[in-house]
């Protein structure tokens, strides 16, 4: 069970984002979230969501994406930065998903580490928003949220996750990562967070 200090948090999360908070990234496909959130590496939403307005529109399948161009496809993803290493990951992710998973993007997390820029982190956030998995993504947010929070003392992402799982109840873990994310992007920010009106300050190691 959910200790009281975790419910109190996800309480306020949740009237500040809502009871089921989605990601920022546009999609309307499996590959075109596993897309997205390959480019959004290092790269803001908005960043990602102002590409993806157009690659949608020239590639709509795994196939698409396997026949690109590679000299191509790094100009039309150029400004999400790391466009080479994201151009050919992208481009041998859906070559594997078709040979080895007949188009369609895994729902197993072994299956989806197989795949070329994926990682535990991208793959949790597409296993949490696509098949509704209960999964944990750690990104920088979540490091730096839960560590204000006294969520957890570690930086390293593979702990966080499984300290965050045995304080999370299961069936919220699909929850938490998108709360604590959008409160350090739009609250708790890295640089100049917006603690005076905050509720969570009393919960908070940062002050």
């Amino acid at each position: 069970m959910q200790s009281v200090k975790v419910t109190q948090i996800f309480e306020h999360m949740r009237g500040l984002f809502g009871e089921t908070p989605k990601v920022e990234l546009d999609y309307k496909t499996d590959i075109d979230l596993l897309v997205a959130v390959i480019l959004s590496a290092q790269c803001t939403d908005v960043r990602v969501n102002k590409v993806t307005k157009e690659l949608f529109k020239k590639y709509k399948t795994a196939a698409d994406y396997a026949a690109a161009d590679a000299a191509q496809f790094e100009r039309d993803i150029h400004s999400c930065g790391f466009y080479r290493n994201k151009a050919k990951n992208i481009i041998g992710m859906a070559r594997t998903v078709l040979s080895e998973f007949d188009g369609k993007i895994p729902d197993a997390m072994s299956d989806l580490l197989k795949l070329p820029g994926v990682g535990r982190k991208t793959a949790s956030v597409f296993l949490a928003e696509f098949y509704k998995k209960p999964a944990i993504a750690v990104d920088t947010h979540v490091i730096r949220v839960g560590g204000r929070l006294g969520l957890t003392k570690s930086k390293n992402p593979g702990v966080i996750e499984r300290d965050l799982m045995k304080l999370v109840d299961e069936g919220n873990w699909r929850k938490v990562n998108l709360y604590l994310v959008l409160f350090g992007r739009y609250y708790c920010k890295a640089i100049k967070p917006l603690c005076i009106d905050c509720k969570l300050r009393k919960l908070c190691g940062n002050i």
